[in-house]
């Protein structure tokens, strides 16, 4: 059975301890999906939510209560570390597929501000190694020597792109306010990245390359689509994959599921129009893109996670909101959403625009 994605919204995207520093994750959630509940004509089978750092329990059940959704419409929260927004939207489709639903709602949430957590899960056993996100993306940098430069100009040119697409008026169409909040807080106050770039120190180790400019911060958001088994305009999914890698350097795990996502297929690098790629680190872009031959002018060609954020539970979600309305302003055929996860497990999935 085919499934669709016909309709996507987000909240605005917070900064830890800013705006919506007393928003939790489930009240970010509720009103996207009562916003997409609403446009819903039939029955809500599910609703799948990410979420990362929250306070446990089943955030989708309580956030799908406090929308004011029926009882009878159960909710799963799944944790994939930083891939969990779009695998809940691989988890909903793999529903639909089988034949066990025929609309669910997916996406992902988080609330760094309010997050009871006080620093990383364990992801992986020591004998292996499980290192923090930094220095994670550090030991890639110098492992495939890439450049502060590099990273740095990379940075800048997400920041470029976001800054565009704010004038262009863009995320307006996509966004549901928190608590009169419209707009995301990143874009209240333009940041001169060029001059912030060249004096950011470094932030994991002396000398390293990984800085605050290059990398993405703490954030607040919640984001999720509308999939269902009716063909409609919008977008279908074509397939997914999913990767485990070396769990020392998570940033490099976006390549093996794309390969496997494409091999799978019978595509080539060269039949994707479009990619979103999460942009935790500026070095996962480059890396990626230089090992698949990625042309970087169809990668988050309206900015990614450096210049917006990155609310780890609802930034997978994101990237397929920005191919939703993405593939068809750039008449894109195919496009992929990419995600590197703490663990060292990737995360892809294709779609077609219809």
């Amino acid at each position: 059975m085919s499934v669709y994605i016909i309709d996507a919204y987000r909240t605005p995207v917070g900064i830890k301890d800013g705006l919506m520093k007393n928003v939790g994750a489930a009240e970010l959630a509720a009103p996207v999906i009562q916003k997409l509940f609403n446009g819903l004509s039939s029955t809500l089978d599910e609703v799948i939510l990410g979420n990362v750092t929250g306070p446990g329990g089943n955030i989708a059940r309580l956030s799908s209560l406090m929308a004011g959704l029926p009882v009878t419409v159960p909710g799963l929260t799944v944790d994939r570390q930083c891939s969990s927004g779009l695998e809940a939207i691989r988890l909903g489709a793999s529903l639909i597929q089988a034949g066990e639903a025929e609309n669910v709602i997916a996406g992902g949430c988080e609330s760094s501000s309010t997050s009871p957590r006080p620093g990383k899960a364990i992801f992986s056993p020591d004998h292996i190694g499980d290192p923090e996100m930094g220095m994670a993306a550090e030991w890639l940098a110098e492992q495939e020597h890439i450049s502060r430069a590099e990273q740095d100009e990379y940075a800048i040119r997400s920041y470029r792109r976001y800054y565009e697409s704010l004038e262009r008026g863009l995320f307006h169409r996509e966004i549901v306010p928190i608590h009169d909040i419209h707009k995301d807080e990143a874009s209240m106050k333009k940041r001169p990245v060029e001059k912030l770039a060249s004096r950011a120190k470094t932030s994991f180790t002396s000398g390293g390359t990984v800085t605050a400019i290059n990398s993405s911060a703490f954030n607040d958001a919640a984001c999720a689509v509308m999939l269902t088994s009716s063909a409609a305009p919008g977008l279908k999914v074509v397939a997914s994959a999913v990767a485990g890698a070396d769990p020392n350097f998570p940033a490099a795990t976006p390549v093996p599921a794309i390969q496997k996502l494409l091999k799978r297929q019978g595509l080539t690098v060269g039949d994707i129009d479009l990619w979103e790629i999460n942009e935790a680190f500026a070095v996962k872009i480059i890396y990626t893109a230089r090992e698949l031959n990625i042309p970087i002018n169809k990668i988050n060609i309206y900015g990614g996670g450096l210049a917006l954020g990155h609310p780890y539970g609802a930034s997978g979600a994101m990237l397929a909101l920005r191919l939703f309305y993405g593939m068809p302003e750039q008449k894109a055929k195919y496009g992929v959403a990419a995600v590197g996860s703490g663990g060292g497990i990737g995360v892809a999935m294709l779609f077609e625009r219809v």
